[in-house]
């Protein structure tokens, strides 16, 4: 019996579920004893094993199956741009693009896009999966998502990742109308650290900066909550839990009546927003639009040059 495509997605499946094969079932519709025997099978045929086995349960994965497991990735990846391609030029206004993002991203900064890309192109059905940068990066990778678009860790996949920088941002602190840190002539670290501050978890929007900042400075400020979204962080911010710090982007003063906001951006360093695309991807015709209009100086000929390896810096 000849190897098949069902058999190398069975492989990859059960890598990608660590090892549990009942998952890796669940997610493919199937079972786990056909699972297992489709996994023998392709094992016997290549004449070495895959997985590292104790009694009926897999507890590793062997060298050459390591080899297998990424050749199998590579293949259903190249099988997935082949349907790409035809996708494009059968029907360049219908199909889906999914976009995985964290909560500001989602909430402040992907809107106008997403509007505008949706009007353009009404029949495709467009996917905003919400996560931490790490998550989000990993769906990219993995296949599951199209692009990413973060501010942290997507520069931390330059293997994996083509990296397209959409634009610049900074912090400004938020307080309740009355609190005394709004008195202030010039916003300090030295007064921001004598208030309890709630503010993002490290691995969100320019933790590692703001610590950065505080740290150079000989200062320790009292964090007394963190959160993953600017939401959570302005809510209890109006409860009196203490001052926040967060992306300029996330206050809106009509939205955002019962809060003030002082600028913050000469304190601490800027955050860039970038865009992440698996190297090896096919991006259909709308997939470039979606981009250029998030980042107008992110034309497709630029995003073409940087999958290519080449062209033009498009940097900000």
């Amino acid at each position: 019996m000849a190897m098949n495509l069902q058999q190398l997605r069975y492989v990859q499946e059960v890598a990608k579920r660590k090892l549990n094969v009942s998952e890796a079932a669940a997610a493919l519709f199937t079972s786990q004893p056909g699972v297992s025997k489709q996994i023998r099978l392709l094992e016997e045929e290549l004449g070495v094993d895959i997985f590292v086995r104790h009694g009926k349960r897999l507890t590793g994965i062997t060298v050459p199956g390591r080899e297998i497991v990424a050749i199998a990735e590579r293949t259903l990846r190249d099988l997935a741009n082949l349907k790409q391609i035809g996708d494009e030029f059968s029907n360049e206004t219908a199909g889906s693009l999914s976009i995985a993002t964290t909560h500001t991203q989602a909430r402040y900064a992907l809107p106008q896009a997403v509007k505008a890309f949706m009007a353009r192109y009404p029949k495709v059905r467009l996917e905003l999966h919400q996560g931490s940068p790490t998550q989000i990066c990993e769906w990219v990778i993995s296949g599951q998502s199209d692009m990413a678009v973060a501010t942290e860790a997507i520069d931390h996949y330059p293997e994996q990742l083509v990296i397209l920088p959409c634009y610049q941002w900074n912090h400004c602190v938020i307080a309740p109308p009355k609190h005394p840190i709004l008195k202030e002539k010039l916003l300090t670290l030295e007064a921001i650290a004598r208030h309890p501050l709630v503010t993002y978890d490290f691995a969100f929007a320019g933790r590692n900066k703001i610590h950065q900042a505080f740290v150079a400075r000989g200062l320790e400020p009292s964090v007394v909550l963190t959160a993953l979204d600017a939401d959570i962080i302005k809510t209890y911010v109006a409860l009196g839990l203490g001052i926040g710090l967060v992306a300029s982007m996330a206050f809106q003063p009509a939205t955002d009546k019962g809060l003030r906001a002082l600028d913050a951006s000469h304190l601490f360093e800027s955050s860039t927003t970038r865009i992440g695309i698996r190297k090896d991807a096919w991006l259909r015709g709308y997939a470039y639009v979606f981009i250029e209009l998030f980042a107008p100086h992110l034309t497709r000929k630029v995003i073409e040059a940087s999958l290519r390896g080449g062209g033009e810096d498009p940097g900000l």
